[in-house]
């Protein structure tokens, strides 16, 4: 299975969403960064389920046991194992599930790859995965702070039909957490709560979009040709689960534009040229410009629902499914944290292999 990420910070989760437990081994972290437990639980609190009425109700504290790695406060730069236990599995819950496909699920993409699949929640192809993920997250995002001065945030800015309206430049960590929807527009956030609870109690489930912007970053990260940093961005956030579009910068409206109004200019900045506009999103050919980074992330609405569908069974009968269990009826809200886990990931990659490449003097 590719459950590695990265090149020199590289990532390995591992673990199903009703086993035993989640985890994941960071490799290639610097030594002598400060990290403890509470410096991951943070973001895995942002993460973890049953924060809300607009969430799953299963009931996990996500605590974080960092196993290896870090020693008297501080990396050692040998790999770091961290391990989430799972406390709330019920796998009895999906026995009705054990010889049907759910519709828009991986059981049967699974089960024709590897010819066993896990029932129990979808086993590896459930969000519970992306645990490892923000933990390493957490871990790339104190890499990136002390070392470069880079803060990565996103945030909610649809659901369905609704869109709300904030300033990449200015919106805060604070704004976005003030709600449980994670949209730090109070009115769009009143709006979705609504739409989302409705959705719930019709037995259906709605998607959006999370906007995500990196201030800070630096020129120069990235590699042409198939390393270019929007295209590692685009692996990282489409392998996120229920993720299905990436654009960065000014993404697919580009195409309405004239060359004219979409090229950002450069003016003299106190470090070097710096851009008047930014339509390219903090990347032009493949490399960080020193703007900042604004791209979005498309989720589908949430596949299990509890209304009746059409689907078949492993002997390829039609059969009739109505899902029990515990679901989002949106997955919006959870997936902020897992956009800035893989653009931390990324960034602390790059920001690596940036760091390894000496250019030599004139």
């Amino acid at each position: 299975m590719g459950s590695t990420f990265g090149s020199l910070f590289r990532i390995s989760t591992w673990g199903e969403s009703h086993g035993g437990g989640i985890g994941v081994v960071v490799d290639g972290c610097p030594p002598r960064l400060p990290l403890t437990e509470q410096h991951l639980q943070a973001d895995l609190d942002r993460r973890r389920p049953g924060q809300s009425s607009i969430t799953t109700q299963r009931s996990e504290a996500d605590n974080a046991e960092i196993l290896s790695g870090v020693f008297e406060g501080v990396t050692t730069g040998s790999p770091i194992a961290v391990l989430v236990r799972n406390s709330d599995a019920e796998p009895g819950a999906y026995e009705h599930l054990r010889d049907v496909y759910r519709p828009s699920h991986a059981d049967y993409t699974y089960e024709a790859r590897y010819g066993v699949r896990d029932w129990r929640g979808g086993g590896r192809s459930s969000a519970r995965e992306t645990i490892g993920r923000v933990a390493a997250g957490a871990v790339a995002r104190q890499l990136l702070q002390r070392a470069a001065g880079i803060e990565v945030l996103a945030w909610v800015s649809q659901v369905h039909t609704i869109f709300s309206n904030v300033d990449s430049d200015s919106v805060t960590l604070a704004q976005v957490e003030a709600d449980p929807t994670r949209c730090p527009d109070p009115d769009a956030a009143a709006a979705m709560t609504f739409a989302i609870d409705a959705a719930r109690r019709e037995g259906d489930s709605l998607g959006g979009i999370v906007t995500c912007v990196a201030r800070n970053v630096p020129a120069g990260l990235g590699d042409p040709v198939f390393d270019r940093l929007e295209a590692d961005l685009a692996k990282g956030m489409l392998s996120l689960p229920a993720s299905k579009g990436f654009d960065i910068g000014s993404g697919f409206a580009a195409v309405t534009m004239t060359g004219l109004e979409h090229n950002d200019p450069f003016v003299p900045g106190e470090s070097g040229p710096v851009t008047t506009s930014n339509r390219s999103g903090g990347v032009q050919g493949g490399i960080s410009n020193g703007a900042d980074l604004l791209f979005r992330v498309a989720f589908k609405p949430t596949a299990t629902i509890s209304s009746p569908q059409e689907t078949v069974d492993t002997s390829n009968r039609p059969t009739t499914l109505e899902a029990r269990g515990r679901h989002d009826p949106c997955v919006l809200p959870r997936a902020v944290p897992l956009v800035e886990s893989m653009a931390l990931l990324t960034l602390a990659d790059h920001w690596l292999r940036h760091k390894a490449v000496d250019v030599l003097p004139d």
